[in-house]
């Protein structure tokens, strides 16, 4: 990932806050065949290893798992982004010498990549992803709700994944290269528009 130092995040704890933030990373690996990807939703195990561990599983038919991986594999963090029209800048009226851009942030964390079958392993890593999810519900459904033999049959037709970081790359990119002026006229732009990201980046402007 391209990071010029004015966007670049470098911060381990601030790293991996982004990627809890994250609910749903794409998970690539270059094969043979040519690069695959599949959306999960990914554990961030930070007490294993020494820049944490990823795990997810995938669908047993899904073909990634059963490609040979060349090299180290790719989680991408997608965190909240917004398109930025140079309407918004008051250099505009200055010297109209502006463009259009996109404010955004991400992670990429990469590493060796295993595929596991273990179903004690694979239950280990449906359950915590559950609990994670379900955290914020006042009544949070638990594996253990459903039927054990359903559950048992569910885990044969997943394939789990783990990852340990062994790099992780940051970025965040919130106008900081823009004067204040400009960086004021962002932020009110998102507020007015107000659509998908924009009232989460216009936060994330700096002062």
């Amino acid at each position: 990932m391209y990071t010029p130092p004015a966007f670049i995040v470098s911060e381990r704890s601030e790293l991996l806050e982004m990627m809890r933030q994250c609910h749903l990373a794409n998970f690539i690996t270059a094969t043979a065949e040519g690069p695959m990807a599949t959306p999960l939703p990914l554990l961030l195990d930070e007490t294993e290893g020494g820049m944490g561990v990823l795990y997810g599983h995938l669908a047993r038919p899904n073909p990634q798992w059963q490609a040979d991986v060349v090299g180290h594999g790719l989680a991408v963090f997608m965190g909240p982004d917004a398109y930025v029209t140079p309407s918004w800048y008051a250099t505009k009226a200055e010297h109209g010498k502006v463009v259009p851009t996109w404010n955004y942030a991400a992670v990429h964390a990469s590493g060796p990549v295993e595929f596991f079958e273990d179903a004690d392993r694979l239950l280990d890593v449906v359950r915590r992803l559950t609990d994670r999810h379900e955290a914020p519900r006042q009544q949070p459904w638990t594996v253990a709700d459903a039927p054990e033999n359903f559950i048992s049959g569910q885990l044969r037709g997943i394939i789990g994944v783990r990852m340990p970081i062994v790099e992780l790359k940051g970025k965040r990119k919130m106008s900081q290269n823009r004067p204040e002026a400009d960086r004021e006229g962002v932020r009110r732009g998102l507020q007015e528009r107000a659509e998908r990201h924009d009232i989460t980046v216009a936060a994330m402007v700096p002062t």
